[in-house]
Parts: structure tokens; C-alpha cells; sequence
């Protein structure tokens, strides 16, 4: 008996709760609107019977008469009724649900952001200074890439490779909030060793393009390696180079003093070698003054750096009217049938 109910009833008990229905897409969801109307029917049904209908007066005894749960009965046939038509309109509306399968074909590119963060980053030229605001706009950078693996690699006397190759964002991201002025003791700006770092973890990278993004906001002042010789050794690898120049050269603002007035030093920033450096990579030089401008050449270089990689959607769409449909045909054979039986009101009819 139980499985029996298991397999007749639980199913419709199943199609009609709120859940499941809220759960499909609707091939004709307009359709759904004529559900109020179905016991509508019956009313104007009702009240059209009832002015048309001779009345026969027939007399009572006196008192009450008593009233009986079975009388209810007679109204059996109109909610079997109703329900085969409330049935029959969800089934017209054609519940679905489509299960959507992404497929990506093609490879990625593989890019090391590689970021000063030497003293001279706490300049506020940029807002709040020059490395938050080249954090910030690096962000938004790693979340508009696709596929690509992405590294990051710090430096300022020395370097060393933070973030390995990842298409782990969220992991990615956290590490460059990580960031922060001064986490490398050995302060200068090292940008040939940090060229250097960049070469070592990509030159066994099988991607078809092998990028290197150098933001900094100086000269070369500390490492053994020479800026240039490292970017000729990165391009003999298949490397890439981009060099971005922070920040703009002479008085700008440095903190604040002991009496709460603002600060200024002069900086400089080495604009030749960063060209040597792109030129030698087959890259780019951009100059990045604020951040706007800095944000300018993220996009720049969002764009020149597209990944080929495609993706194919698969959609797989599911009707669910039938079991509706089979409701909707079984009761209104069923009314049929009561139509027939002593459940009818032979005077209303």
C-alpha cells in the first residue's frame, strides 16, 4: 500500500508545492494569469443558474431540518472540475528547467605582475599613495582576466616571487592586499633581479604567450643584474615586458611632519631605462601620473592581452507538463463520471 502511494500519489503531491513550481522556467508563463479565473467559472456559473431557476415552493414540518456532512458531496464534481482545468492550464503553460553546461576550449595566457614596493611607493602623487593605488587598479585587472594564470612578484633591494601561477583568483587577490610598504627589509629597487625572478618562474611555462607587467616608480639602484641585460634574457625565454612609470618627477608630496604640515621630496623616475627595458621585451612603455592615467594603462594593456579562449554552452531543456497533463486528463474523466452518479443535484442541473 505504501509504495503504491509512492508511486501515485507522492509524485503530484510533489509537482504541486510551491517549491517545485517556483523551480521551473515557463515556455507560455502568461498563461498562468488564467488560473484565477477557473473558480471565477463557477461563480458566474452559479450566479446565472441561480436567476434563471424556477423555484417550487414545497413545505417543511416545523423545526429545523437537520443538516448532514454527506450533502457537502454535491459539490464533488466542480472541484474535481476545477482542478482537471487548473491542471490542464500549468500543463499549456509547459513548466521546464534547463540545465546549462560551459565548456572552455583554448589556453590562457601566463602573466607575473611584478610590483615596487620600495620606500618611494609611499609617495601621494597617486591617491592614497603609489602602491595602493597600483594595488588597487592591479585588482581590477586580475578580476577582468578569464583563464589566464597570473603571478605576482615583489621587489625592492631584492625580490622574491609571492604568488606562483594560479587561476586562483580569490588566492590571488588576497595575496596583493598582502602587500604592503616595507616587507622587504633591504629597501633600493632591484628591477633587474626582479626581471630575473619573472624569467626563472616563466621560462618553463608552456602557455603561447608569457607576459611580464614591471610597475615601478624609480631608477635601478640596488641588485647585480642590469635592468636591460635581464630584460634581453627574458626575451630570449619568449617573455613579454610591459613597464609602467608611477608617479611624476620632481616636488610631490611626502606625509606629513611633527607639526602637521606636508611634506615634499623630489623624485625622479629613470623613464630611458623603462623604455629600454619594454623595447628589448617587444612590450610597451606607458607613464601613469595618477590614477587615472594608471587605469588608462591596465585597459590598454587589458586589451592588447587577449586569452583565445572560447566557450561552448550546452543547454539541456526538460519538459515537466506531462505529469500535469495526466492529472488534468484523469480528473476530468473522473467528472465525467460523477456526472453520472447520485452526487449530482439533478435540480441545479
Amino acid at each position: 500500500m505504501q509504495q503504491l502511494w509512492q508511486q501515485l500519489f507522492a509524485p503530484v503531491l510533489d509537482s504541486v508545492r510551491y517549491a517545485t513550481l517556483a523551480s521551473y522556467t515557463w515556455a507560455e508563463p502568461r498563461l498562468l494569469f488564467l488560473l484565477p479565473f477557473v473558480p471565477l467559472l463557477f461563480v458566474v456559473r452559479w450566479v446565472l443558474s441561480h436567476r434563471r431557476r424556477s423555484r417550487l415552493g414545497v413545505a417543511f414540518v416545523r423545526g429545523q431540518v437537520p443538516r448532514d456532512w454527506s450533502t457537502l458531496l454535491r459539490f464533488l464534481p466542480d472541484v474535481v472540475l476545477a482542478l482537471s482545468l487548473g491542471f490542464a492550464i500549468v500543463a499549456l503553460a509547459r513548466p521546464q528547467r534547463t540545465d546549462e553546461r560551459v565548456v572552455q576550449t583554448g589556453e590562457g595566457i601566463d602573466i607575473l605582475l611584478l610590483l615596487d614596493v620600495s620606500a618611494s611607493m609611499e609617495l601621494q602623487d597617486l591617491q592614497p599613495n603609489r602602491l595602493e593605488a597600483a594595488k588597487r587598479v592591479a585588482r581590477d585587472f586580475i578580476a577582468g582576466r578569464q583563464g589566464d594564470r597570473i603571478g605576482l612578484v615583489v621587489f625592492a633591494g631584492d625580490a622574491y616571487s609571492l604568488a606562483p601561477l594560479t587561476t586562483d583568483y580569490e588566492l590571488l587577490l588576497g595575496n596583493l592586499q598582502d602587500i604592503r610598504l616595507g616587507m622587504i627589509a633591504n629597501d633600493g629597487t632591484a628591477i633587474g633581479t626582479a626581471l630575473g625572478v619573472a624569467t626563472n618562474r616563466l621560462r618553463n611555462s608552456r602557455s603561447p604567450s608569457k607576459v611580464c607587467i614591471l610597475i615601478s616608480d624609480g631608477e635601478n639602484t640596488a641588485g647585480s643584474l642590469d635592468p636591460l641585460t635581464a630584460a634581453q634574457l627574458a626575451h630570449a625565454y619568449g617573455l613579454k615586458i610591459y613597464t609602467i612609470g608611477l608617479g611624476q618627477d620632481g616636488i610631490v608630496p611626502y606625509g606629513k611632519d611633527a607639526n602637521g604640515r606636508p611634506r615634499y621630496v623630489e623624485t625622479r623616475l629613470d623613464e630611458t631605462t623603462m623604455r629600454q627595458i619594454a623595447q628589448a621585451g617587444e612590450g610597451q612603455f606607458f607613464r601613469a601620473t595618477d590614477n587615472a592615467g594608471l587605469t588608462q594603462v591596465f585597459g590598454r594593456i587589458n586589451r592588447y592581452e587577449k586569452s583565445e579562449i572560447k566557450q561552448t554552452r550546452y543547454r539541456n531543456t526538460k519538459d515537466y507538463y506531462r505529469i500535469y497533463l495526466f492529472w488534468s486528463l484523469g480528473l476530468w474523466l473522473l467528472w465525467l463520471g460523477l456526472k453520472n452518479t447520485f452526487l449530482t443535484n439533478a435540480l441545479e442541473d
